[in-house]
């Protein structure tokens, strides 16, 4: 069936001029009370269409609290059908969609984005919504402070999860001017001027991520620039050196063997105290510099020193939360997407479906870009059909994400599966395609 949101409000409404300034303020109490004195549109009818309490919305209509959670504004932006521009987010799913998009996760490569953001929610990500409280800064900045800011980072970051940059990189990048103007502004005591301007390192990168994956890499680079700068003040080894291998991973576009170099000396950092997963991190992101460059012995000895920091790790080593999520089965991913770069399909098939068997359809991004390097390696194989499928499944997991990367690993693929259009599976793809 077609994606078709309810809608409480009438068309053209959202235009408005007064009402349009409320939802770009958030204040939906102003929006829901317009409506009903404008549109006749009862509380209860909003309610149910937003899925909020009737009494919550007339308390909201009086100016009674706010709606802050970042996952209940996509659903009422969804309900209201208010275009994603408007409320800083990427373009909705309906307002692309045409006749004959389905949202089941087994039929048409549309996925409803915000059925993935309630499976997420049911998995904890709730706690990490923009909506998490900011601590008001007592009168000095002290080291106490600085690390209830990094426990707030931490759960923002989990947005990243399932969300992608067209979405995240405003929440991210408004971290990073809060910090900045802690930094200039406040008076701080023992080292936590220090230990903040190692946080700002940390935020920019995050944003700087957000915003290489919502298609802003002019923007990415200048952020992965200020966070190297802060990492070098801050005397932090390790975020000073994923700096370099952010910017490493963005120059491959541009200059290979300059990125490989970057990657090289991100590598450089590490020290007998850096911990494992960061050690693992930037080997695994130099093995794929050298990849995408062509270099198979260099590639083998970096995912080999990935490989060897992770079997190393000694137990309850306190990691940073920024590498935390490194792990075996994303050194499978990363050895697997290395072999298809350097066309070894016979070895890159069995590594990535191993390692994607064990990885969540939540990841919806990520997952579908991990795919795409399957389909990639299957049709260096020759086994179309199979290479058809993934690029099938991947694109139904990244239906809606606002991520530029799905779309610019899965363009190319379907193009060199054009002249395959006899085979059913690639038949059936390029009908997907079309629509």
């Amino acid at each position: 069936m077609t994606y078709q949101p309810p809608t409480a409000l009438p068309r053209g409404f959202v235009d408005q001029e007064d009402v349009y300034r409320a939802l770009v303020a958030h204040d939906f109490g102003t929006v829901f009370r317009l409506a009903r004195e404008r549109a006749g549109i009862s509380y209860s009818r909003i309610a149910t269409e937003c899925d909020i309490k009737p009494n919550r919305v007339g308390e909201l209509a009086k100016g009674i609290g706010r709606i802050t959670t970042f996952e209940k504004i996509v659903q009422i932006a969804d309900a209201l059908r208010v275009p994603g521009h408007v409320l800083g987010l990427a373009a909705r799913p309906w307002e692309s969609d045409s006749p004959g998009h389905t949202s089941e996760e087994t039929g048409h490569p549309h996925v409803r984005r915000r059925t993935i953001l309630q499976a997420a929610t049911s998995t904890g990500l709730a706690a990490a919504l923009p909506a998490v409280h900011r601590p008001e800064p007592p009168r000095r900045i002290t080291p106490a402070y600085v690390e209830q800011l990094r426990a707030r980072a931490a759960r923002l970051r989990r947005l990243d999860i399932v969300l992608g940059g067209g979405d995240t990189h405003r929440v991210y990048l408004a971290e990073v001017q809060h910090t900045k103007s802690l930094l200039r502004d406040a008076v701080f005591t023992g080292d936590s001027r220090q230990k903040l301007t190692s946080l700002l390192a940390e935020q920019a990168q995050q944003a700087g991520w957000a915003a290489f994956d919502g298609g802003r890499a002019r923007e990415a680079r200048s952020l992965y620039e200020e966070s190297r700068t802060y990492a070098r003040d801050a005397h932090d080894d390790d975020l000073y050196g994923n700096a370099l291998a952010f910017l490493a991973y963005q120059e491959l576009s541009d200059d290979r063997r300059a990125a490989v170099s970057v990657a090289r000396a991100s590598c450089a950092t590490i020290t007998p105290i850096t911990p494992s997963t960061v050690r693992a991190l930037l080997y695994e992101r130099l093995a794929w510099a050298c990849a995408v460059d062509g270099q198979v012995t260099d590639t083998e000895h970096a995912l080999d020193a990935a490989r060897d920091a992770l079997d190393t790790a000694e137990e309850g080593e306190p990691q940073p939360d920024w590498s935390a999520w490194v792990d075996h089965t994303e050194l499978e991913i990363m050895t697997g997407r290395c072999w298809t770069e350097l066309n070894r399909p016979m070895r890159a098939v069995p590594v990535l479906t191993r390692a994607l068997g064990r990885y969540s359809d939540d990841n919806a991004r990520d997952k579908s870009l991990y795919l795409s390097w399957l389909a990639q390696a299957y049709l260096t194989a020759g086994e179309v059909e199979e290479a058809a499928r993934h690029v099938s499944r991947a694109a139904t997991l990244a239906y809606g994400v606002a991520s530029q990367r799905p779309a610019q690993r899965l363009t190319p693929l379907i193009t060199h599966l054009r002249p395959h259009a006899g085979i059913g599976a690639v038949r059936e793809l390029l009908d997907r395609a079309a629509v």
